[in-house]
């Protein structure tokens, strides 16, 4: 038997975030007008007078649970075009899972490398190369709410780079971004410290890595390792991201 465990956001109309998805709704008794021109029947020809539910989504590609191809860093990655996510391997986006645990951490935190090494050898686990690591901040039981994207904390540069030289080829967070959250960022750099500004979005011109944003229920992975984790980007032509469902995969 397997378990799967739902890591993704849903796509909705409610919330309060400051960019929301447009949706439009064709109901089973609308969507005859619309599709009875094209194959030479009158609506009222349908049986009972209606067809199959249709919907229309328009929202970015960053919009809900999502990977970002190192194309959205920056043009170019390590010397070369930077991959966007039609053309990401599918070997990164399919692999063992390993979860941190950094709820505790306050928002506007910076994760650091030490706090790395610590909390893998509290779960007694050393990663190996593509092993896709989550890094849990529960931010996502927030998801709905105003000042969502400034509740959690985020990965600096240099833990980045840690897991990056690790193997690691794609990450994920359980909150509005990868980085520490806009406020935070914003006051130091405002401060002097002009290099954090999105250093590990920034570092993707060096080091080609995706990372997974706005995942949800790491939480409810009842282990800290020995599951799979699959993030297939939805393939979008040229563009810099892709939604996923992602899901961990459990054998019980």
């Amino acid at each position: 038997m397997r378990k799967i465990i739902d890591l993704s956001v849903t796509v909705s109309l409610k919330g309060n975030l400051q960019v929301k998805p447009q949706i439009i709704y064709r109901r089973h008794e609308e969507t005859p007008k619309f599709f009875s021109p094209a194959i030479g029947l009158r609506p009222e020809e349908f049986p009972e007078g209606k067809y199959c539910a249709v919907e229309v989504l328009t929202m970015g590609t960053h919009n809900t649970t999502h990977l970002d191809a190192p194309y959205h860093f920056y043009p170019t990655s390590e010397g070369k075009p930077a991959k966007t996510i039609d053309q990401i391997p599918l070997e990164w986006c399919y692999g063992d899972g390993v979860v941190l645990d950094f709820h505790h951490k306050k928002k506007g935190y910076g994760i650091t490398p030490k706090d790395l090494e610590e909390s893998l050898a509290k779960i007694k686990y050393t990663l190996k190369p593509f092993d896709i690591v989550l890094i849990r901040t529960d931010t996502d039981k927030h998801y709905d709410e105003p000042g969502y994207e400034f509740m959690h904390p985020g990965m600096t540069r240099e833990a980045t780079i840690w897991l990056l030289d690790r193997g690691i080829k794609v990450t994920g967070i359980d909150a509005w971004g990868w980085d520490r959250p806009f406020d935070a960022m914003v006051a130091d750099f405002k401060a002097g410290n002009k290099k954090q500004l999105w250093e590990s979005h920034y570092l993707g011109k060096e080091r080609e890595y995706c990372h997974i944003e706005r995942l949800a229920n790491l939480d409810k992975i009842p282990q800290p390792f020995g599951f799979k984790v699959s993030a297939l980007p939805i393939k979008i032509e040229g563009a810099s991201a892709g939604w996923i469902r992602a899901v961990a995969i459990l054998d019980e």
